[in-house]
């Protein structure tokens, strides 16, 4: 999957202007436009990268780009407001113990309000480990409620395929970010920046892809997740 992820944005015949269109999206994100025409085009590479498409798409139809990345954006707002909930309530509980004023209302409150963090971020690892999942079988089937659909995403979020995916995906953006850095100034990083996040979502959907059978390559895969495939 890693020589695959680092080729897939450089292998399609306009790679140089997508980068280039990549980039200024990027860095004109201030605008609010560019956001939904970027994340619409994100939703083409997690489609792609799904159905095992070995090149990057190209920026076309950027009315559909458009209306696509309005829904992921939706998507990622819901799946938002569930990390969080629970970090508000833990600073309600923690505010209101602050607010009693006796030391023994500031120790009890103290303690809920550390147990109440620390599930807090168990829900928001556990909901950013399944976003990848979520927005992938939205790409998939071109609906909202996709990325609700709790079996499609907890038989991907089970399997080791899956947990690879991001995995790699996140350190790949993570490599790719901290060259790039350094290099915006130069304008270069900008559209490094852009084929990092690309990379990125090439591993999200293909470690989803995998995860339930769908092999891509020549078609979906009948073979479905082993129980040695799943954690």
């Amino acid at each position: 999957m890693l020589e695959d992820a680092l080729r897939y944005p450089l292998n399609n015949d306009d790679r140089l202007a997508t980068l280039v269109i990549g980039g200024l999206l990027l860095a004109f994100s201030f605008l609010i436009v560019p956001v939904f025409v970027l994340q619409g085009y994100l939703v083409r590479v997690l489609r792609s990268a799904a159905e095992g498409e070995e090149a990057a798409p190209s920026f076309t139809d950027w009315g559909a780009l458009i209306v696509d990345g309005l829904k992921l954006i939706v998507v990622g707002l819901v799946y938002g407001f569930a990390i969080a909930v629970p970090f508000v309530v833990a600073t309600f509980v923690v505010g209101i113990g602050g607010a009693t004023g006796s030391e023994a209302g500031l120790a009890a409150f103290g303690i809920v309000g550390v147990l109440l963090f620390l599930v807090a971020t168990v829900v928001a690892i556990l909901v950013t480990y399944l976003l990848p999942a979520a927005l992938t079988n939205f790409a998939l089937e071109g609906r909202i409620g996709a990325a609700f659909d709790v079996s499609a995403i907890t038989e991907a979020t089970l399997s080791s395929k899956y947990l690879i995916g991001v995995l790699l995906g996140v350190v790949l953006n993570a490599v790719i970010g901290t060259v790039a850095g350094p290099l915006v100034f130069l304008l270069v990083g900008i559209p490094l920046l852009f084929y990092g996040q690309v990379v990125s979502y090439y591993c999200f959907a293909r470690g989803f892809a995998e995860a339930t059978g769908r092999s891509g390559r020549g078609g979906v895969d009948t073979a479905r997740t082993t129980p040695t495939d799943t954690l």
